[in-house]
């Protein structure tokens, strides 16, 4: 078991710094530093801030969902490969994936291979790590589609992350039937879990 610190230098909108606990397929253990950090090269994400611009934000700003995908394939020394975006509340995680160019589908992506976001393939599954507070309850058809996958998996098509007005961290796992590493869980309070993140999402300035 591997515990990751992940770092996002696109988003400048936040700061956000994030431990995963993950188990490779291979059981092989990854050994790691002490503050272990993913480099700029190594997370994609939609653009690079200019540095002049970076520390300045735009109080009139919408709220925003924070979103980290993990690939479903570990990068060369074995970390996950993490990509970051943003986007507001109130729209499927589908869309999201898609205007995001965030792979959904894997070998189900050409036309006729699945659905186009009617729920009936079940080809556009995610495994939610973190942030499922945000989203909505499953729907019928998550319920028979999914009915033999752990609770945390959803349908991408299904699902609507948060309102309008939510802001958060979302973590999801891409094609968690094809992932080559596990996640071990934690279960830890509101409290520890904003302590660690260090983010105040939708606060004001004074």
């Amino acid at each position: 078991m591997g515990t990751l610190q992940l770092s996002s230098y696109a988003l400048s909108s936040f700061s956000t710094s994030l431990n995963f606990n993950y188990i490779t397929n291979s059981h092989k253990t990854l050994k790691t530093s002490k503050h272990p950090r993913f480099s700029r090269g190594k997370i994609r994400a939609v653009g690079t801030i200019p540095e002049n611009e970076s520390q300045s934000t735009d109080p009139e700003e919408p709220p925003f969902v924070a979103l980290a995908f993990v690939s479903s394939v570990l990068l060369p020394d074995g970390t996950p490969d993490v990509h970051f975006r943003k986007a507001c509340g109130g729209q499927k995680l589908r869309n999201i994936m898609l205007d995001s160019n965030i792979e959904l589908y894997g070998p189900y992506g050409r036309p006729l291979l699945n659905c186009a976001g009617g729920g009936t393939c079940a080809t556009c599954m995610v495994e939610i790590v973190q942030g499922k507070e945000l989203l909505t309850p499953r729907t019928d058809k998550e319920k028979e589609k999914l009915k033999k996958k752990p609770k945390n998996w959803r349908l991408a098509c299904q699902l609507t992350v948060g309102k309008k007005d939510s802001t958060g961290l979302l973590v999801v796992q891409q094609l968690p039937e094809w992932k080559g590493h596990e996640w071990n869980y934690e279960t830890i309070s509101p409290e520890e879990y904003a302590s660690e993140l260090g983010l105040e999402f939708g606060s004001e300035s004074s």
